[in-house]
């Protein structure tokens, strides 16, 4: 066994799993900033060159267009190390819980903030493979810890739930409204 490297060995690159991706997606996402920069930012007139408002986010997208499309070149020739179907899956995955938490924003206006909260951390819970009773109790102590603290404590002005609406006329109706 040698330990002894070349030059060449040091920078031998290899395609990991997703590099491809990544840089296409990156390159994309620089050239649409890089079409959009015209209208987002502006030359004044009379200002020096490196004063200008435009002058650093032009030179930052141009940065990321050329790297982009470096890292892209780069992906493209090295040797291909496999396994990217894999990571691309594994990377949607994430994309989950983001659903999740856009059907737990969806669903405050509508069912108020404590029930939406309880049953977002409960299924969340099931979702993640908890499924004895105790997991449960737990994630509900939570959704009742996080409406006491968000609404109690820091104020936090959450629209309350259509769903109190059909409560019936008074003060809990009235509490309901202002604190869960």
């Amino acid at each position: 066994m040698t330990r002894t490297k070349t030059f060449q060995d040091l920078f031998k690159r290899y395609r990991r799993p997703g590099d491809f991706v990544i840089s296409l997606l990156s390159l994309f996402f620089a050239l649409f900033l890089l079409i959009s920069l015209p209208t987002q930012t502006e030359w004044v007139p009379r200002q020096p060159f490196y004063a200008q408002p435009s002058f650093w986010p032009r030179v930052a997208v141009y940065a990321m267009a050329i790297f982009s499309a470096l890292h892209l070149v780069g992906a493209m020739v090295s040797e291909r190390i496999h396994g990217r179907g894999e990571e691309v899956l594994y990377w949607l995955r994430s994309i989950e819980f983001a659903a999740w938490f856009i059907a737990y924003v969806l669903l405050v206006p509508k069912l108020g903030y404590l029930p939406s909260t309880l049953i977002f951390t409960n299924l969340l819970a099931f979702r993640l493979g908890y499924r004895r009773w105790v997991w449960f109790a737990a994630a509900t102590v939570f959704s009742v810890a996080v409406v006491i603290i968000f609404k109690g404590f820091l104020q936090v002005k959450i629209p309350a739930g259509d769903l109190y609406s059909l409560l019936p006329a008074g003060d809990f109706r009235l509490f309901a409204m202002i604190w869960l």
